[in-house]
């Protein structure tokens, strides 16, 4: 009997290795249509969440080969395409936003990585400032607590660059009020709001604010996710099943697009959890 058990598990594991292994090595493709009175055009953006500068295939060419199958008119980023780790490589980032910036408007929200490096720049050195100017040159200026205004579709797009408390371990910490009006100004009511929020713990918040839509990543889908019951087991903030881990979220009166990320950090492995490349098409109401 214990030598059954014993074969059991063994190729228990072995299938859970192999899993592993796929997941954490593909990626699939999601999609979703929001409409509403405002949006004056129909417009197609493709989501990137948490490369970390993971690689698919040599120079990224399979997410590019996807990226360009969509036929998007923008790209939207919700943040940490890179890994904040002194001496770590730029360039995987760089080279894919390089290719799309080539072919599409891009809008990048700062995630908690980006921001890590300009705070500290004691332990990152002059990464941030690298890497900040590096995407200047490719036309890329990322939207740290300010928006752009897509007129054409009528889009505005912000991106909000939280501070560090918000990304605490263990807790969620209380965010006051007024904090994303102080940061981020008010958003007009003419056209529809875009929040690019790397955070998605703050979802009500940015409901609160004014947000129409907002793109989020950071959970990584809970790293590893139960099968059927389809649930993240732990959060970044080593939280255990968090509430918001990957989907499409509802709440007063706004839509929240949880990415599950692209690459991985610190623990680089998933489990019945494929990266997300996600498709975002805005509709005309009645359309």
């Amino acid at each position: 009997m214990a030598e059954i058990l014993t074969t059991f598990f063994g190729m228990v594991l072995i299938v859970l290795i192999w899993v592993m292994l796929y997941d954490t090595n593909r990626f699939v493709v999601k999609s979703c249509s929001v409409s509403d009175k405002r949006i004056r055009k129909k417009c197609r953006a493709v989501v990137l969440a948490d490369l970390h500068n993971k690689r698919f295939g040599k120079d990224n060419e399979q997410l590019l080969a996807a990226v360009r199958e969509q036929a998007p008119d923008v790209i939207l980023i919700a943040g940490d395409m890179i890994t904040a780790k002194p001496g770590k490589s730029l360039e995987p980032a760089l080279k894919l936003i390089g290719a799309l910036a080539e072919e599409y408007p891009i809008y990048y929200g700062n995630g908690n990585h980006e921001y890590r490096m300009k705070i500290y720049p004691e332990t990152y050195g002059d990464m941030a400032e690298r890497y900040g100017q590096a995407l200047r040159e490719l036309g890329v200026e990322p939207l740290a607590n300010s928006h752009a205004v897509l007129a054409e579709f009528g889009l505005a797009v912000y991106g909000a660059e939280i501070d560090r408390e918000y990304y605490r371990r263990f807790r969620i910490r209380k965010m006051q009020e007024d904090y994303l009006d102080g940061i981020l100004g008010r958003p007009g009511r003419e056209m529809y709001t875009v929040l690019l929020a790397h955070n998605p713990d703050y979802f009500p918040r940015y409901a609160a604010w004014g947000a129409d839509l907002v793109l989020a990543g950071h959970t990584h889908g809970g790293i590893v996710r139960i099968p059927i019951l389809g649930k993240g087991v732990i959060s970044p903030g080593l939280r255990p099943f968090p509430k918001y881990d990957g989907g499409i979220f509802r709440e007063y009166g706004s839509t929240m697009i949880l990415s599950r990320g692209l690459g991985t950090h610190s623990l680089y492995m998933r489990l019945f959890n494929p990266g997300e490349l996600w498709v975002v098409d805005f509709v005309p109401e009645g359309e």
